[in-house]
């Protein structure tokens, strides 16, 4: 009785995750950029990887910002992606898709102002940003 009870736990939490995981990856594929976008975020990628450590370093900015920012760089600093990089489209995009959601908190918890203070590129760069997560609606 206690195999089975096991059994059927072990299958019940398995079970979850993979629910889990389904529904991350439904979330990203409607979170993602569109078009000539999604090219474009992760041509941007390197300049935004600098941006979120510069951000994550900020003392100025409200601690659960840069808690997330921290938690996003041990994310990618992580070896195994929770979308693998075999799946068409969102495999090798999911990191541009993740740090586009948390630029979108972070925007909207310290402001596009914070954001342009920290960007290392280039203004057409920055532009781009905006442009790709939408943080132009999100300035106040």
């Amino acid at each position: 009785m206690t195999g089975s009870f096991w059994a059927d736990l072990l299958l019940g939490i398995t079970a979850a995750l993979l629910l889990t995981w389904l529904a991350l990856v439904i979330v990203l594929a409607i979170a993602r950029p569109r078009g000539g976008l999604l090219r474009e975020a992760l041509r941007l990628l390197p300049d935004l990887l600098r941006l979120v450590r510069r951000l994550a370093a900020d003392k100025t900015l409200p601690r659960g910002v840069r808690i997330r920012l921290g938690l996003l760089l041990a994310y990618l600093a992580l070896p195994i992606d929770l979308i693998p990089d075999f799946i068409p489209i969102l495999g090798y995009a999911d990191d541009a898709i993740i740090v586009t959601v948390v630029l979108r908190g972070v925007v909207r918890r310290a402001g596009i102002d914070a954001v342009r203070g920290h960007w290392p590129g280039t203004d057409d760069g920055f532009a781009a940003v905006t442009r790709l997560a939408g943080l132009k609606h999100l300035a106040p």
